[in-house]
């Protein structure tokens, strides 16, 4: 069931046994989170469709695509590990990360590489291992979780490596910058998979150009020019 079912599920019980309740400012449980959730910024960054937990040590990079100088994708570094997040439309009636799932072990296969499906924090996650170059020349390759999470009318994906991919308290510190993460949908229309606007920190209203044509999808991610900044 889609993470935001489970929400709905305890949202519908919530209102049955108790006739009227002040809304927290967090709510319960974990998330990441809809604005409508967590309505204040709560000591997160403004990315637009994406508000970002602050941590200590850490650094944001915003990554642009080549061509169109679009924001796509937020990349947070803390401490030899990597997360880069990614917001999408989805459908109303329905979640995307079941479907995309095996669309993404199969560009990984088609890529030379490998991928494993496994039961992780946040449900369902692939495992991945894609190749990479080495320092010495040679072809070898580099591990990669890839994570899904539903939300109302929304899609959010996680990509972790470096060291949270292979130890369990690096893991941890990135799991719950992501289970803090609040995601801005906006009540616009929009096709599924259309993402969702990204802007610089500190800039709203001023997101990057968005050519015609230059709509990214939701491939592999490729590395492309950054700005950084340190938190």
């Amino acid at each position: 069931m889609a993470l935001f079912g489970r929400r709905k599920a305890a949202r519908a019980e919530s209102a049955d046994s108790v006739e009227s309740a002040p809304s927290p400012a967090e709510p319960e449980g974990r998330g990441p989170w809809d604005v409508d959730e967590v309505p204040e910024l709560g000591g997160r960054i403004d990315l637009g469709a994406i508000r970002l937990p602050k941590r200590a040590g850490s650094q944001v990079k915003m990554e642009l695509d080549s061509k169109t100088r679009r924001v796509v994708a937020v990349r947070l570094l803390l401490d030899s590990s990597s997360l880069q997040l990614q917001a999408f439309a989805a459908p109303r009636s329905e979640g995307l990360w079941d479907e995309l799932r095996e669309e993404i072990a199969q560009q990984v296969v088609k890529q030379g590489g490998s991928s494993d499906e496994r039961s992780g924090s946040f449900g369902r996650e692939l495992l991945a291992r894609l190749p990479a170059r080495l320092p010495d020349g040679r072809t070898g390759s580099r591990p990669a979780r890839f994570i899904g999470v539903d939300g109302p009318r929304w899609f959010l994906r996680a990509v972790m490596s470096g060291k949270a991919t292979v130890d369990s308290e690096a893991a941890a510190a990135l799991e719950d910058v992501l289970a803090d993460v609040v995601v801005v949908r906006g009540s616009e229309a929009r096709p599924p998979r259309d993402l969702l606007t990204l802007h610089l920190p500190g800039r709203p209203g001023e997101p990057t150009p968005d050519p015609a044509g230059g709509r990214p999808s939701l491939d592999l991610p490729k590395r492309g020019p950054e700005i950084t900044e340190t938190r």
